[in-house]
């Protein structure tokens, strides 16, 4: 932990003499990649980038700045389009990885997604698990870096295929806010108020979807945290898209 404190110290440091971002994602070296030949310019990417690495020239259409980026995926999780994707992280691939859980046909059997931030989220899951904690078994795990890179379009094939509620699990933001990336959890928050119109589309529930701050010391309150969204899904029941 020492080599590693120092080492990021050193990092931190030469990338400060350089201009660049101090980036918790030290490891990773990709950058946003766009397909602007789809882009709207709808400008919600430059508006959410919580570290001002997009800026608009003067048509309007947005650019990226690498120097600023520190690779959260906010933008990715912004775009109507879906045309923004990094090498190693993009809406197709998280996508894939949903559709890719089971979904059981047996009505009393729900199927609940977790989708939770690597940074604080997972870990306080993960310590939970060593911790010999129960977890629901109905409930099935996916990473993103940061919870401000949720695309809307994932709540929609996820209940299209018959998924029976879906739990985001995020920093906790606000004034005292523990998000790596300042404001993903608060516009992943800020997102789901424009749920309810995807949800009513697919004539489904607002309550099965939900969102919960968690600090990655909470470890002890997470399967209380699931469990009782697993239980207010099963009275609210099953996806009518079960089994279609």
């Amino acid at each position: 932990d020492a080599t590693g404190a120092a080492l990021k110290a050193i990092q931190s440091a030469e990338h400060v003499a350089t201009g660049m971002s101090v980036h918790p994602r030290a490891w990773d070296l990709t950058f946003p990649d766009p397909m602007m030949t789809r882009c709207t310019s709808c400008k919600r990417c430059t508006e959410e980038c919580p570290f001002g690495a997009i800026d608009e020239d003067e048509k309007g259409t947005p650019y990226f700045k690498p120097g600023r980026c520190r690779r959260c995926g906010t933008c990715m999780g912004a775009c109507p389009e879906r045309i923004v994707s990094f090498k190693d992280f993009h809406v197709d691939m998280i996508g894939s990885m949903m559709k890719s859980c089971s979904v059981p046909d047996d009505e009393d059997e729900p199927r609940i997604m977790v989708v939770c931030c690597e940074n604080d989220a997972y870990p306080a899951i993960d310590t939970a698990a060593l911790q010999k904690k129960k977890i629901d078994p109905a409930v099935r795990f996916v990473t993103l870096r940061c919870l401000g890179s949720m695309n809307l379009v994932w709540l929609a094939d996820s209940f299209s295929r018959g998924v029976d509620g879906m739990l985001l699990m995020g920093c906790k933001f606000g004034e005292n806010y523990q998000c790596h990336f300042a404001k993903g959890s608060e516009l992943a928050n800020y997102r789901l108020g424009k749920v309810q119109e995807t949800l009513d589309r697919l004539q489904l529930e607002a309550d099965r979807v939900k969102m919960v701050e968690v600090a990655i010391d909470d470890y002890e309150k997470v399967p209380q945290m699931i469990g009782e969204f697993v239980e207010k899904i099963k009275e609210i029941g099953p996806n009518p898209f079960k089994g279609m």
